[in-house]
């Protein structure tokens, strides 16, 4: 189980920063936004303000021009009002009146129609509020200050269609106050949405990276626990969420699985050593003790003592290489993972060494390969499984001294089968013949020079590359190991 302690942080945790960041983003997104659309709404409102305007001016002046002499007060009456709309009802072909369209704009509250005679004298305005004549010259609808009060201000004259003269002047001033006040509004909106979106974006991915980020504080602690206590089994629960936290808890997990294996060979490694080597220090420093005592003056004492000795020291040198490389053996997934050999070349080098090695035994190979194959495991390791295995065969064969080699393969595996024909091992042995140190026959192994550790390389090595290694044998009739390494496949 995880400890729930909480580990101090040197600095704002990765979930605040997450928070932060993705509501900088969500801010800086939606002012954009926001900009955006307010510049744009602004600027479609001004442009509508601007038709309308400009649209009335075009109306009236269109209607006075009717007249063909200066304009009077009942003259803009008569040529402004006196029409109505005609509308055509479908249903019944018939022809109904509508009320003026000029008189809904020139209603407009916002809006302050001036018609001036020639000797600039207003005679007709739309509102109480009188304003002064801004000139004979055309004015196109441009924003305008008049009395503290901004809005579009157009002056136009008014030319008789039929004398062609100016018969007067129309000025329309449309008050802006509407239009600042609904910006006003809108800029106003646009602001307190955008403080609303930073506290619900804060308050949302301060939820969303903790609990997306919640792995992560898992791994933090776990690795604070193994950090404080190498040897504790504290490992990261299994994550379905089947992304890239996923895949990371599974491959720290595994990586802590093999840490925890290493700290353990090494411990074992310590302790093998230490157990298998009081025997022959032992031995030396007892045949060291009596040549120091009485023995060194007795040549025969000398020389049995010295014999000894060398013997003894033999073995902890072969103890210490093969502890070496069952510890290498270990290692070869990380270190030679990718590494490959030719299956049918090694297999015959190590055949044909063995055939002059020991030239009293008969050696059969039996090759079912018809072309040469491509095993996934390093050539030296390669070679070291098979030279444990035949070794193992020579030094437990009996009477009949025969070792059958046979390869093969079976889809995307090579198959290696080695047997002899010697004492066999009972099944209760059997069971226990690839642990490190493990003797059948411990007073026999010692004088063949056995440690104990051959067997316990070979499977090492075999499982490593993701291999099988098993072994059948009957007692007084020998012994046969099978083995299954993968394939390079092409």
């Amino acid at each position: 189980m995880i400890n729930k302690k909480q580990v101090e942080l040197k600095g704002p945790s990765l979930t605040v920063k997450w928070a932060l960041a993705s509501s900088f983003f969500i801010f800086v997104v939606f002012t954009i936004f926001a900009v955006i659309t307010y510049q744009r709404t602004v600027s479609l409102m001004a442009s509508r303000e601007q038709a309308n305007a400009k649209t009335t001016m075009t109306d009236t002046v269109a209607r006075l021009a009717q007249a063909d002499q200066e304009l009077s007060t009942s003259s803009v009456v008569t040529y402004l009002f006196n029409s109505v709309d005609e509308v055509t009802d479908n249903s019944n072909d018939q022809t109904v009146y509508g009320i003026d369209g000029l008189y809904s704009e020139l209603g407009q509250e916002d809006l302050n129609l001036t018609i001036f005679n020639l000797s600039e004298d207003p005679i007709f305005q739309t509102q109480a509020a009188t304003q002064d004549f801004a000139g004979t010259d055309v004015k196109e609808a441009d924003i305008t200050t008049i009395s503290n009060e901004t809005g579009l201000l157009s002056v136009e004259p008014i030319r008789s269609v039929t004398t062609n003269q100016v018969v007067g002047y129309a000025q329309i001033f449309y008050s802006l106050s509407s239009f600042y006040e609904i910006r006003e509004r809108l800029l106003l909106t646009l602001v307190v949405l955008e403080i609303i979106s930073l506290i619900l974006s804060s308050f949302l991915g301060f939820l969303l990276s903790s609990y997306f980020l919640k792995p992560l504080k898992v791994l933090r602690n776990t690795m604070e626990i193994i950090r404080n206590d190498p040897e504790s089994d504290a490992r990261m629960p299994e994550i379905k969420t089947n992304d890239e936290l996923a895949d990371i808890s599974e491959n720290f997990n595994e990586m802590l699985d093999r840490m925890k294996l290493y700290i353990e060979s090494q411990k074992q490694f310590v302790e093998d050593v230490s157990h298998e080597l009081r025997t022959p220090v032992a031995v030396i420093e007892g045949h060291l003790s009596m040549l120091n005592r009485w023995g060194k003056d007795d040549p025969e004492i000398l020389h049995e003592s010295i014999l000894a000795s060398l013997q003894e020291i033999s073995r902890m040198k072969t103890l210490v290489q093969e502890m070496l490389d069952l510890s290498r053996a270990q290692q070869s997934e990380i270190l030679y993972k990718n590494e490959t050999s030719k299956a049918k070349e090694v297999i015959y080098q190590v055949y044909n060494n063995f055939k002059i090695l020991y030239p009293e035994f008969t050696f059969t190979l039996d090759d079912d390969l018809h072309e040469e194959v491509d095993v996934k495991i390093y050539r030296n390791h390669f070679e070291q499984l098979i030279i444990i295995i035949l070794d193992n065969a020579v030094k437990y064969s009996t009477n009949r001294k025969e070792v059958h080699i046979s390869i093969s393969r079976n889809s995307n595996a090579f198959e290696l089968a080695i047997q002899d024909f010697g004492e066999g091992i009972t099944e209760e042995d059997l069971k226990k013949i690839f642990n490190r140190f493990y003797r059948v026959d411990k007073a026999r192994a010692r004088t063949k020079g056995g440690n104990g550790l051959g067997l316990s390389i070979a499977k090492q090595l075999v499982e490593n590359y993701k291999g099988t290694i098993s072994v059948d044998s009957s007692v007084g009739h020998g012994t046969i190991f099978r083995i299954t390494l993968p394939l390079v496949v092409k």
